[in-house]
């Protein structure tokens, strides 16, 4: 009886186990379940008609696609083949259905300036060439069929940049594509472009940025070059694209059965040593944080200063300057931040060789000024008239009333907010990575693309940004603590001002 007990429980176990296996074996089964695609890419209309009541949810890289895989957010997303070999062996758990989506093939965009037909020339003939004389293949055989993520390195030397620099917009840590390799850009796409600089007489500058990015920033004139673009029907009207450079089939990715045997903390140790000690890359989040730190002291001691000077134009009241205040006041502080970084980046400094960096700093520092002047006004708004009146008839000039009287008793109603609004851009700048900065929380982004392990650098990112905001809010608690109208003293108070003994 027990023996029959045994075989009838490994006979249930081996048909769980089977039917766990085959429940997704064709793409109409996954329709009616949730799958993953990377934004803007287009994978998903290759299978659309087959899974009509499936739900598709767009993520901004491919490692997040995984996190959502391994959690149960998605039941399955689409990838290009090889970006799959590389993530097969990070996450040995991952799987793919044995039917190909469908077949995608990848081109240049050329930037909307006055280079853009001669590059498309020159592109489309260097692409030509390299099919003939086998470069491409090549390069798919280095990048792709023989993929080393820590051994293959890019040649981005020897431009003689007779004929000028061109900007390159990639996708920032897209394996095999092009990432960050022992401090250095590389990969498949940044290889291409420096083969076609230094045939060409160029020297190109590469700016990492999000896929859905890439596209408009072209298309806008802020970058020459944006590299793989999925060719269709709607980017053939609107677009100006190159010749195809290269094509993959687009699979399922699915879970499998997890193939590792390292232990809890075996894994712990090794995605540690991924995250911080291969290739160096603690030095990266070292430097993100300080671009976060330079982008977030800038725009505050900026936005300080300008919502002060507006604010001292506008506070007695005068009907046009206040006018034009409160229009952009309401402008700006109805914007998502990342859209007005955008609309700087891609519009209003479009033509210009302003970097990401300094767009971010004057974003913020109009954001932080709007901020500054709504604070100023309800401190001063606290403030009795009586106190003004009062000083005036102690002798007080109207500026020495502003300066001595009123603002150091406002400070204490509106320093609080202060200090809170300071928080709130320290965390407002992780967005600044949808213009080629590589920031605090971008660099994270490039890690985990690298090593596809999310918790070290997700979490270590996050204790950063919390001592940052501690360290900054604790100045301003200096400030406001030195600037208390109760600890001033008396003689400094009257300085200036004509006394009676």
């Amino acid at each position: 009886m027990k023996k029959a007990f045994l075989v009838l429980l490994l006979a249930v176990s081996a048909a769980f186990s089977l039917a766990a296996e085959s429940e997704f074996r064709t793409i109409e089964d996954l329709d009616g379940r949730n799958i993953g695609v990377q934004t803007a890419v287009l994978y998903e209309e290759l299978i659309m008609d087959r899974v009509p009541n499936s739900t598709f949810q767009y993520y901004t890289m491919p490692n997040d696609m995984i996190l959502a895989l391994t959690s149960g957010k998605v039941d399955a997303y689409l990838i290009e083949e090889v970006s799959y070999g590389v993530q097969k062996k990070n996450h040995p758990e991952l799987d793919v259905l044995e039917e190909v989506a469908g077949y995608i093939n990848a081109t240049c965009i050329i930037g909307n300036n006055e280079r853009q037909d001669r590059l498309l020339s020159e592109l489309n003939a260097f692409i030509a060439e390299s099919h003939e004389n086998g470069m491409l293949d090549e390069l798919y055989d280095y990048w792709i069929a023989d993929f080393d993520p820590v051994n293959d390195t890019c040649d981005i030397t020897g431009f003689t940049g007779e004929n000028g620099t061109i900007a390159v917009a990639v996708e920032g840590g897209y394996e095999p594509f092009s990432f960050i390799s022992n401090g250095n850009i590389s990969g498949f796409d940044v290889d291409f472009i420096c083969r076609f600089a230094r045939a060409y007489g160029y020297t190109p500058e590469f700016y990492e940025v999000p896929f859905e990015a890439i596209a408009p920033g072209v298309e806008s004139g802020k970058y020459d070059i944006g590299m793989n673009i999925v060719v269709s029907e709607e980017r053939n009207e609107t677009g100006t694209l190159s010749d195809v450079y290269y094509q993959t089939p687009i699979r399922l990715v699915i879970l499998g059965e997890d193939e590792s045997d390292l232990t809890f903390f075996e894994q712990l140790g090794e995605s540690f040593n991924k995250t911080f000690i291969r290739e160096g890359r603690w030095k990266l989040f070292v430097q993100g944080a300080g671009i976060t730190l330079l982008i977030t002291i800038s725009s505050i001691l900026a936005g300080t200063l300008l919502g002060f000077l507006v604010f001292l134009l506008c506070r007695k009241g005068g009907r046009i300057a206040n006018s034009i205040t409160n229009f952009f006041l309401w402008l700006i502080h109805g914007m998502p931040t990342v859209l007005l970084l955008m609309i700087l980046y891609y519009i209003v400094f479009g033509s210009s060789s302003l970097s990401g960096t300094w767009v971010s700093i004057v974003g913020f520092s109009l954001m932080f000024a709007c901020s500054m002047i709504d604070m100023l006004r309800v401190g001063c708004n606290a403030i009795g008239r009586g106190q003004f009146e009062a000083s005036t008839a102690m002798g007080y000039s109207e500026h020495q009333s502003f300066f001595k009287i009123i603002l150091p008793q406002a400070a204490g109603h509106f320093l609080p907010i202060y200090r809170n609004e300071v928080v709130t851009l320290i965390k407002e700048t992780s967005v600044v990575g949808y213009i080629a900065v590589l920031d605090l929380t971008k660099i994270s982004d490039l890690v985990r693309s690298r090593t596809y392990e999310a918790f070290f650098p997700l979490i270590v990112t996050a204790i950063m940004y919390f001592v940052l905001s501690a360290v900054l809010t604790r100045l301003v608690g200096v400030i406001e603590h030195s600037i208390d109208p109760r600890r001033r003293n008396k003689d400094k108070i009257l300085k200036g001002i004509k006394v009676e003994e």
